[in-house]
């Protein structure tokens, strides 16, 4: 049978010299880009249940692979259904195509919606093809979402579907640009200042985000904390970026151990690296004491925090080569500070009561995310929707590398996209067991896509739902300050039922005994047992640590 040659044929086929995964609801909209794709083309196609899932599958994807892939949706309200996942993909950074069908070239319909309008409104660019340039616009779109790692939109007008193109041409690969190298006197001054302050530093400090590990940074920052003697610290994103881990303090902010953060306050000089010093990182402007020096390496315009007193813009691993060198070059010592701190002690977190019984007679979910880190399968890759239980997870599960730890949802400040993140974190690590954390509000926002999870994970996939009966962080934000908490609360479900429903195996956990299901699952063979979910009935009155800290930040102003 010959090659189709329509328009979405021709997107098709591009499309998939560049992308490894795509993950849609079929519609009126894009079937012939679906038909030409399962026909003609080896990508494989993971459906959803919701269009939002699409996104934030592709979105997951990247997170954990460090590799493009695609989602897809029809037009209008299968279009608007992606808002919420493509707004989340823009505010992280995410690169990722979201092919669509659109409005025909004669004009809106009806059901027709500004489609180009609403993706500007969360931050997407949209290129539309047409039958003469299909197969080049895509490359274009391609080539913008990895060169500005950001989530484009590529619209298929109706009436241009399924249009004969004639033979694919063949397009230029997408031309990406190189890391920003330092450049000129000023760059080297700033490298060399930096690397004096390094050098005569006493309590030396690294501090180092997602942005440093999709530089490629990790041996380099290695080599940089080694050379200096300094304690090492990440942000949330950035967990597992230090290749030693001997020297490390863990998550910088709320989800940090008190610890941990005190010594942080210790440092007389913090070097920054691909890290935009959020305000929940820096503890709402208390991580670092007011005579600490503060230095950030990163790609933007300018320092992302008014506590920055030294700006040095560039590619974190090409800044922080330069400092090792500069201090190789200088004979500098290492401080020995490092050698004289109790790291796994300044690490510690509370974990609730011994047998796990909270005072209200339900789980301590500090006991049980103690305990789980212990059950859990040690090759992971954790995926978090948003809620008050994200602290649960940051403080108590370690992984191994940032790409294995994805928040798919946080950026935008969302719930209700955890068990579509499952479907993308299992197609990029199809090696590794995927673990969601979840709330019974998100889970519940999120449904449509708990049998996506199940199915696309199968054995390789566990879920962990703290259900408290409530929308946890709302109950200790605004239930303290005395608003009715009727809105806030949820009747209790029995997700362990739902997740039967669909084919995995569900346990209700009321006690630490009925964690054990874990320890035979984990050792049972990955095509002999069931995606395995946890409805874990925990206690809403333990608070997480980082919740209180938003209180008294609130307080404050």
């Amino acid at each position: 049978m010959p090659a189709s040659t329509t328009v979405s044929a021709h997107v098709a086929r591009t499309l998939a010299r560049h992308v490894d995964h795509v993950f849609g609801v079929m519609g009126n909209g894009n079937a012939w880009f679906l038909d030409a794709l399962e026909r003609e083309t080896a990508v494989p196609f993971s459906a959803v249940r919701h269009e939002s899932g699409a996104v934030v599958a592709a979105d997951a994807y990247f997170r954990a692979s460090g590799r493009i892939a695609a989602a897809t949706a029809t037009y209008g309200a299968g279009f608007t259904n992606t808002l919420t996942a493509l707004a989340e993909a823009a505010q992280a950074r995410v690169p990722l195509v979201l092919l669509t069908g659109d409005e025909p070239t004669s004009g809106p319909r009806p059901w027709d919606v500004d489609q180009i309008a609403l993706a500007a409104a969360v931050g997407a660019r949209t290129y539309t093809v047409g039958r003469a340039d299909a197969a080049a616009t895509t490359v274009i779109a391609i080539e913008h979402s990895l060169a500005y790692r950001v989530p484009v939109v590529l619209a298929i007008p109706y009436d241009v579907a399924a249009l004969d193109a004639g033979p694919l041409p063949e397009p230029p690969a997408p031309v990406l640009p190189g890391p920003l190298a330092p450049a000129g006197p000023f760059d080297a001054a700033a490298i060399e200042e930096v690397a004096r302050l390094l050098a005569d530093a006493e309590r030396p400090l690294l501090l180092a985000g997602r942005g440093a590990w999709l530089a490629g940074a990790g041996p380099a920052l290695g080599e940089l904390a080694e050379a200096t003697g300094a304690l090492t610290v990440s942000t949330a994103l950035g967990r597992g970026v230090f290749p030693d881990g001997r020297y490390d303090l863990g998550v910088a902010g709320g989800f940090g151990a008190d610890g941990a953060m005190a010594l942080v306050r210790e440092a007389d000089v913090a070097v920054v690296v691909g890290a935009s010093l959020n305000q929940f990182t820096m503890r709402f402007g208390e991580l670092f004491a007011p005579g600490t020096r503060v230095v950030q390496v990163d790609t933007a315009p300018s320092a992302t925090h008014r506590h920055v007193g030294t700006f040095v813009r560039g590619d974190a691993a090409l800044v922080v080569r330069a400092l090792v060198e500069a201090l190789h070059a200088a004979d500098a010592k290492p401080s020995g500070w490092r050698e004289t701190v109790d790291v796994a002690g300044a690490r510690w977190y509370a974990t609730g009561p011994v047998d796990g019984i909270a005072a209200d007679g339900r789980l301590d979910p500090r006991t049980v995310a103690h305990r789980l880190a212990a059950l859990l399968p040690e090759d992971r890759v954790v995926v978090s929707d948003g809620g008050h239980f994200i602290g649960w997870a940051n403080m108590y599960w370690p992984v191994a590398s940032p790409d294995r730890m994805l928040m798919v949802g946080t950026a935008y400040q969302s719930i209700g996209l955890g068990f579509p993140s499952v479907a993308g974190a299992a197609a990029a690590r199809p090696g590794s067991a995927v673990v969601l954390t979840t709330g019974d509000g998100g889970g519940l926002m999120a449904l449509a896509d708990l049998e996506t999870a199940v199915r696309t994970a199968g054995g390789r996939g566990l879920a962990v739902v703290w259900n408290d009966a409530a929308y946890g962080a709302e109950v200790h934000v605004y239930g303290r300050q005395g608003l009715t908490d009727g809105p806030m609360r949820i009747p209790e479900v029995d997700f362990a039922a739902l997740a039967s429903a669909v084919g995995a195996e569900g346990v209700v956990v009321r006690t630490l005994a009925d964690l054990d299901r874990v320890a035979a699952w984990r050792d049972e063979a990955v095509d002999e047992r069931r995606f395995l979910l946890l409805d874990c009935r925990v206690s809403p009155a333990v608070v997480a640590p980082y919740q209180e800290e938003i209180l008294r930040a609130n307080r404050r102003h």
